[in-house]
């Protein structure tokens, strides 16, 4: 038996219809923005989570999970990664829009 496999765009236009599937993703936003923003400053430093473990003084385990977007780093740890990665952190605030789930 074949099984069909539905692509996840289909599938997310779904979701996005449901308010509470729309309110739990973008609670998860930044997570995802600062998880991105770490493997761009790891990749853009030509660097593998083992490099970056070893120059904080971690395992690439501890990298894995950071750059997964399931946990979320400490300033001090964020600093270390930067210093790690040759980069420098920087952390704005902006001002929330009225209607995100529009805009997507």
């Amino acid at each position: 038996m074949k099984t069909k496999f539905i692509p996840v765009e289909n599938s997310f236009k779904k979701w996005k219809k449901d308010p509470k599937y729309v309110a739990a993703y973008n609670a998860l936003e930044a997570e995802f923005a600062l998880a991105s923003a770490m493997i761009k400053a790891r990749a853009d430093a030509d660097m593998t989570q083992r490099q970056v473990a070893k120059a904080m003084g971690t395992t690439q385990a501890v990298i894995a999970r950071l750059e997964s977007g399931k946990v979320l780093p400490s300033t001090r740890t964020l600093e270390r990664f930067a210093k790690a990665t040759k980069t420098r952190l920087r952390i704005s605030f902006a001002r929330e829009t009225l209607n995100r789930a529009a805009a997507r």
